[in-house]
This record gives structure tokens, sequence and C-alpha cells, in this order.
């Protein structure tokens, strides 16, 4: 059976934009949650909104919520630590790095398997929890300690490795969208990923995407130069951006790893067009023709619908739903 996921993320509800206490963090899981069920979606998410901060709501909690809490990272950088730090190609979506490597990195105050029992015991469905790629955060910060790509990498996946040992939610999820963009840097983000999922207790998936940032997409590479950094997961499946990407790069999965399972986007979430089950259907249909239907393990989002409308969130899942019903008759 093909089952319907989300990718994560979901539009913070306005009570928590004004009042972010546990008790409306609770109540907006607990929306979420039930919209969720109600669309019929069979592995639900938190909706990220325990990461919600309004001093960060362009990245929506994805890097500054795991790498400020860390140990050996300071938040403030001087004048000429900035300067050296925006010469770096990529970061156009953010005025200031997250943070600065001063040190070794540890878990600090970073607590995730508290963040996982928020919302633990609000649904009896199957449920996801997502992490930030360690190459991703590497990315961004500011590093006067390690000085070298790969070292700070897996430094970060140590303590996400150490961090996702102790969440038991049926699928561990690592969020990588800036590989896209690097594929130089295969080798490296594979790496740092395989270290984070190691740590886990149950399924493991990663999530690829080429960025969501007010709808634009950021990083510019193709699927076809991503095939290696896919068959270097030591993953059980992936979650990939396809419904937004050319028709023509969906003929990249053909080489992909009999071993890895394939989680295709089959609702963009950079267009608040609210797809028809017909089409949820034909792009499903479009990926079993290239790999065969028993390759595709779940059908989600292209990416989280943190940029959304929640009314258009909630049709989109009901659309998502319906297209797979479609499609399995």
């Amino acid at each position: 059976m093909i089952k319907t996921t989300v990718v994560g993320s979901y539009p913070v509800p306005a009570w928590l934009r004004i009042v972010s206490n546990t008790e409306s963090l609770r109540d907006a899981m607990l929306a979420v949650l039930k919209i969720q069920e109600l669309a019929g979606i069979e592995v639900v998410a938190d909706g990220e909104l325990y990461r919600w901060d309004l001093n960060h709501a362009e990245t929506n909690g994805m890097i500054d919520y795991f790498v400020r809490p860390m140990s050996g990272i300071e938040t403030e950088l001087d004048h000429d630590q900035l300067v050296r730090w925006r010469q770096q190609q990529g970061m156009g979506f953010r005025t200031k790095p997250p943070g600065i490597v001063t040190g070794p990195i540890g878990s600090g105050q970073l607590d995730l398997a508290s963040d996982y029992a928020l919302f633990r015991d609000l649904t009896d469905r199957p449920k996801k929890f997502t992490v930030t790629s360690p190459y991703m955060l590497a990315k961004t910060l500011a590093d006067n300690h390690y000085q070298d790509l790969s070292a700070l990498v897996m430094a970060l996946g140590d303590v996400l490795k150490q961090q996702v040992a102790e969440v038991d939610a049926g699928i561990i999820q690592v969020d990588e969208a800036n590989i896209t963009g690097h594929a130089e840097d295969a080798a490296i983000a594979a790496a740092g990923i395989n270290c984070v999922l190691a740590g886990t207790q149950h399924e493991k998936a990663v999530h690829l995407c080429f960025g969501n940032y007010g709808g634009q997409t950021i990083q510019k590479g193709t699927y076809d130069q991503l095939v290696e950094f896919l068959n270097a997961l030591e993953a059980d499946h992936v979650v990939l951006e396809l419904a937004r990407r050319p028709e023509s790069e969906l003929a990249m999965l053909r080489d992909v790893k009999k071993s890895l399972g394939l989680g295709i986007g089959v609702i963009d979430i950079k267009d608040n067009e609210v797809e028809t089950p017909e089409t949820v259907a034909r792009r499903i249909s479009r990926v079993a023709d290239e790999v065969g239907a028993e390759r595709i393990q779940y059908v989600h989002p292209d990416c989280g619908f943190w940029m959304l409308p929640r009314a258009v969130a909630d049709a989109k899942m009901r659309a998502l739903v319906a297209g797979r019903d479609l499609f399995t008759g």
C-alpha cells in the first residue's frame, strides 16, 4: 500500500503567533494532528510548531532552533566575523548566521526528546519526527573552530545522533535543502546524515528539496546530479520534491538503488492552487511508469506547508489522499 504522509511543517495558527506558551502550543498541535487525521493522512507530524520563533520566521526555526542551544556555538558575531560570513555563497535568504562555532560542539540545552513528547500521546496515528541535516546546519554557521566543512558536519551529526536516539517516533526524517544546489559536497552531506540516522530506533527517512522561502526555489541544481548522494544514504526511504520539478528529471529515479524506498512529492507547496485528485493520481502514475508502483512507499507534498494559508494546506492534504485513492483504485 502506498501511504500518505506530510513532510513536516504546517502554517503557524494565529493564536500561537500571538500567545506562545505551552497551552497554546499544545492546542495548536492538537489542531494540526486532528486536521491530518480528518484528511486521512496515515503518517502524521506535529507541524514543527514547537520551533516557532517570531525572530527567525524566515526559516521556520529549521536552523536556529537546533544550533542556538548547542554548546560550542555563540550567537553573537563581531563585525569582521559577520563580513566574512556574508562573503559565503548561498546565504541570501538570511541577513545573519544563526551563530559562530567557537569550540567543540555538544548538545548543550538541546532536548529533542522533550519536543517529541509534546505530541507523542496526542494521536494514535503512526508519527514522524523531523530534524535538520547536519550539512545544512553547517552551511549556515560561521566557523572559527573546526575550519573544515566535513569536520563541522560530523560534529553536528554526532550531536543529532545522540538526540534522535532518545526519540521513539516511528519515522525519524532528516531534512536537507542545501545539497540540491551543491552536489559537489555529496559525500560530506551523506556522511553527516548517515551519522544521524545511525542513532534512530525505527524507520529512517531523508527529505530532499530545493528550498521554499516565500514560495521561491532557492537551490538551482538538478536531480541527475544527486544520484550519487541518494545512493550513499543509509536510509529506508527518501522524501523527494517532484511535483514542482521538470518531468524529465523522473528518469533519474531508475538509477536510485532498489533498497531505497521512494516517497514522491505530488503536491506543489509553492502554489496556492489546490490540485484535483486526478492531477495527484497522474503524478503518481508518471513515477510508477518510470520505476514501477511497487517502488513507491509514500506520497506527500513536495515540502512543508508552513508558507501556505491554512485553508490551502488543509485542502491540499485532502487532495493528496483522494488522489492516492484514485490511483490505487
